[in-house]
């Protein structure tokens, strides 16, 4: 079996571009806020996991979708089912900087009701110390020692100006990372996100009624305002706008399913479990870090997040190039194209392919 599993592996080596194979892979760290089973996020870790021109230094979690103890346990049964059990998981923030579930549910009795409210949601609420029974089994793996943002920290110092961080999620953890040690923009590589809405043309319920309300950033606000005025070197955004243009299918998820490979049995299994799991969100902003070239268009303008308590709090507010809002601000590379089928053939080369040993 193992000389089998090499053998796939080396065909799936030689199958890459003589680019690709000469350069080192890209050192990078993803936080997640990982729901699970399947569905987005789950599929985001894969995506960049499966990459050989990738090294995921460690994954850690925060609350968003799930609590954070239910997704520390997914993220580690699937990395137990995938055989990459050496990947650290870090646990973060249970909880946002300053936002509470009271406050949230009162300011929708005021504001509105939203389509969407993560951990927050009345459809599947529980206490953040529950763990529910989990379809794909429990994991037998523990957490890495530590927080996650320490370790934010302590890898950015050990590698200084070569770690991608990927932000999938609220953005707790990161700016907790960043009160602790302000130093820690300057010394990442660049900072990679899925989040924010500027006008999206959807008809998902999200955002119909309001086109900058968006989930990462309206679950902590104040966390997004202290990431986004941090002076990265870059910062990249993958926004609603362009992720709603991708979609998981079942005639998709049944393509991927016939590589018989652990990583297609699980998606097809998991990956229509999740709500708004056919919006292939997180995947997009991992694979357009991978290769750029997936993104057709793009604008760089000024970026931050509404703090007003009011009725546009947590909303994503833009302001052109030309136009700098206040000295904090920082520019934002934003995406609003991609190349669909690219996309869809990168998405199922690497869920089609073998894991890549440490």
């Amino acid at each position: 079996m193992r000389i089998a599993r090499t053998a796939v592996l080396a065909l799936w080596v030689l199958s890459l571009s003589p680019s690709a194979l000469a350069q080192p892979r890209r050192k990078i760290i993803i936080n997640e806020d990982c729901s699970g089973p399947g569905g987005s996020n789950m599929q985001t870790l894969l995506t960049l996991i499966q990459s050989p021109q990738v090294e995921v230094l460690g994954i850690t979690v925060v609350s968003g979708d799930q609590w954070l103890r239910e997704e520390v346990a997914h993220t580690l049964r699937l990395l137990e089912i995938i055989g990459r059990t050496d990947i650290p998981v870090m646990a973060g923030a249970e909880f946002p900087l300053v936002r509470t579930r009271h406050e949230a549910q009162l300011w929708q009795q005021q504001f509105g009701q939203v389509a969407y409210a993560g951990a927050w949601d009345d459809r599947w609420w529980h206490e953040a110390s529950v763990i529910p029974p989990m379809p794909e089994g429990q994991p037998t793996t523990k957490p890495a020692d530590g927080d996650a943002p320490h370790f934010l920290i302590r890898m950015v110092h050990k590698y200084p100006h070569e770690v991608t961080i990927y932000e999938g999620g609220p953005m707790t953890n990161l700016a907790l990372a960043i009160s602790i040690d302000p130093q820690l923009p300057e010394l990442a590589q660049e900072l990679v996100f899925m989040g924010g809405s500027l006008n999206p043309r959807s008809d998902n319920p999200e955002f119909v009624n309001n086109p900058r309300h968006e989930f990462n950033f309206w679950f902590d606000p104040e966390a997004a305002a202290i990431v986004l005025r941090a002076p990265w070197k870059k910062i990249v955004c993958t926004p609603t706008d362009v992720s709603v243009k991708v979609k998981m299918t079942a005639e998709f998820v049944n393509r991927i399913e016939s590589a018989r490979t652990p990583i297609a049995r699980y998606i097809a299994k998991y990956a229509m479990l999740t709500p708004g799991a056919d919006i292939m969100w997180d995947e997009l902003a991992a694979a357009a870090w991978i290769d750029p070239s997936i993104i057709t268009k793009a604008d760089t303008r000024f970026m931050s997040v509404d703090l007003d308590h009011g009725a546009t709090y947590g909303n994503t507010l833009t302001w052109p190039e030309t136009a700098n809002p206040a000295p904090a601000t920082q520019k934002v590379e934003i995406q609003f194209d991609v190349d669909t089928q690219k996309f869809y053939r990168m998405f199922l080369q690497l869920m089609s392919g073998p894991t890549p040993a440490r």
